[in-house]
């Protein structure tokens, strides 16, 4: 089976390293997946996430000339669609959000100046 980028695939876990976790992909090729591939969140150690002989769901990022194949677990994870916002719409929060910071900080200021505290 020939591997190709946005593919996903199930795989194992066959070794960790600082830099991330080498998998073993259901095709019988292994791929690497960085340590900036593991999680959403930040990765100080991929032992924290990955164990040995964990099944994962990767996807493919890439495959360069030699063969080497690059790996993502946080890529493969389904996430819900967000419903699109047109840009009106998010102009017009921002606005609105604005407004409303600014008009809480001419309050603050004027209750300071009523108290005769100055900076």
């Amino acid at each position: 089976m020939s591997i190709s980028k946005g593919q996903i695939l199930e795989g194992t876990v066959t070794g960790i390293t600082k830099f991330g976790a080498f998998i073993e992909l259901s095709t019988g090729e292994t791929g690497l997946v960085h340590i900036s591939e593991v999680a959403d969140t930040y990765v100080n150690d991929v032992n924290d996430f990955l164990k040995l002989k964990d099944a994962v769901k990767v996807k493919v990022i890439n495959v360069d000339d030699s063969g080497k194949i690059g790996l993502s677990i946080r890529q493969a994870k389904e996430r819900p669609k967000q419903p699109t916002v047109s840009f009106e719409d998010r102009l017009a929060r921002f606005m609105k959000d604005s407004d409303e910071k600014l008009a809480s900080l001419n309050k603050n200021m004027n209750n300071k100046r009523k108290s005769g505290n100055r900076y």
